[in-house]
């Protein structure tokens, strides 16, 4: 039986600063990665773009855990270190 679909999203942007919460510098500029259906997925895909990015210091990339917002309920193992 293939492993539950867990949906990850990956999204990057420059920020406004390094300090506090991160905030986008400009909405209309924020890259989508793409949708994953596991966090290994997505962790491959963010190291990648983090990499192309490294020399911008205020470019980052996150991985969005949106299986959790679809169904906060659930008790998913995400395979996270």
């Amino acid at each position: 039986m293939p492993d539950k679909q867990l949906l990850h999203l990956v999204i990057g942007g420059e920020l406004k600063s390094l300090e506090g919460a991160p905030e986008f510098r400009d909405l209309t500029k924020v890259d989508l990665v793409g949708a994953f259906p596991s966090y290994q997925d997505a962790m491959r895909a963010w190291r990648a773009k983090a990499q192309e990015t490294v020399d911008n210091a205020l470019m980052r990339y996150f991985i969005i855990h949106a299986h959790r917002l679809l169904d906060p309920g659930a008790d998913a193992e995400d395979h996270e270190h």
